[in-house]
């Protein structure tokens, strides 16, 4: 068998960095100029999608290699952290000189577009259920460390807009301790895993493992692993009662897309919605909003069959966290019936279709004297 063998790149290196996995053409192009006498040039940045603009990991990254390279990037920054901008225009101009730019564009637009994007989509959710917190979970999803630090940050920006903007909780914080100060927090937050329900052989073990090892801690509890949510929930909920009356007990709602939630099937799930949301159904609804709604997994009608089975045991103060799915569309649609849930886990927010991602510079002055390629002279300055 062949062995194959993979070199990591020193990130730490700007030069080594750049020449590794920049475009080769820029590689050239950088040559040239050493060769043939440098200009100040200054570059548009822009996106061709409305994105939340999301600037830091690509600024901090550019200034840094500005000091490695004993040089300096001006960026004059169109919008601030946060705000919405248009499909088209510029989202900053980077100016310096071309020997020393040139080769960082594929980098730097890498950390900028896809944040902007995974921005301005968690924004969207957390609008669309403004009373409910949101806690980021999608670092498993990333590829590489580096694309999970740039979604964690995407997530808190969105968040902060939606906050300022519409009163709207957010993203309360994430799962990983490394990105948990993008969410003011000192460490990573989640649920018990699937694996230590395994592990302790029955949901109700695994609770008492927890809080034996965790004993002053807020407790999720995953109820879906054995196929009975509802009465492992209530289970739980009568053993630690003190927790439940206190509002320190959560449940989390993770049910397989293959199954419904225990208790339910579609003739009792319409049933449900016509108790709590009665005019849910007969509006007209497109096929994935019906399974959202009534179908199988974390459907709203689950969710609001577990807040009936809770609150008739007298169990009105526990939480209910609800995952699996939730994008900006299963938002809305939760939204619009009222569903009962007090957290999202969500990894979700990651842009379904990665080409709204990318991110364009494009030259637009060399030496003061505007010039860019026809059909993007909308980029030039206009001051």
């Amino acid at each position: 068998m062949n062995e194959i063998i993979t070199k990591s790149p020193d990130y730490n290196d700007a030069s080594k960095l750049a020449e590794a996995w920049t475009d080769h053409y820029f590689l050239k192009t950088k040559k040239v100029v050493e060769q043939k006498g440098d200009k100040t040039v200054t570059y548009a940045v822009f996106m061709r999608r409305p994105v939340l603009f999301a600037p830091k990991i690509m600024i901090d990254w550019l200034h840094s290699v500005a000091s490695m390279r004993e040089t300096r990037f001006t960026t004059d920054l169109n919008y601030t952290e946060g705000q919405w901008v248009g499909a088209g225009e510029p989202l900053l101009y980077i100016t310096g000189l071309l020997s020393k730019l040139v080769d960082l564009e594929t980098i730097y637009l890498q950390k900028l577009g896809a944040c902007c994007v995974a921005a301005n989509n968690a924004f969207s959710m957390c609008v669309e259920l403004p009373n409910v917190g949101f806690l980021a979970m999608d670092a498993r999803h990333c590829a590489g460390l580096e694309m999970a630090n740039m979604m964690a940050y995407a997530a808190s920006v969105g968040s902060k807009a939606a906050q300022n903007q519409v009163g709207a909780k957010g993203f309360i914080g994430n799962a990983t301790n490394a990105t948990a100060h993008y969410f003011g927090n000192e460490t990573g937050i989640g649920t018990m895993p699937h694996a230590l329900i395994g592990y302790a052989g029955s949901t109700l073990k695994a609770a008492e493992m927890f809080v034996e090892t965790f004993p002053s801690d807020h407790m999720t509890v995953l109820v879906d692993y054995y196929g009975r949510e509802i009465t492992d929930a209530l289970t739980v909920c009568r053993r630690f009662p003190e927790l439940a009356s206190d509002g320190k007990l959560s449940l989390r709602l993770d049910t397989h897309g293959g199954r419904f939630i225990e208790g339910l099937d579609p003739q009792a799930s319409y049933a449900v919605l016509e108790r709590h949301a009665p005019l849910a159904v007969r509006r007209y609804r497109n096929d994935k909003e019906l399974r959202l709604l009534t179908g199988t997994g974390v459907s709203a009608a689950g969710i609001f069959h577990l807040r009936e089975s809770l609150d008739r045991e007298g169990f009105d103060s526990v939480k209910i966290t609800a995952s699996s799915g939730f994008d900006v569309i299963k938002c809305k649609v939760m939204a619009d019936v009222g569903a009962p849930i007090d957290i999202v886990g969500t990894g979700s927010y990651l842009p379904e279709n990665w080409t709204e991602t990318y991110a364009t510079a494009d030259i637009v002055s060399y030496d003061g004297t505007p010039s860019v390629k026809v059909g993007r002279e909308f980029l030039i300055r206009k001051n």
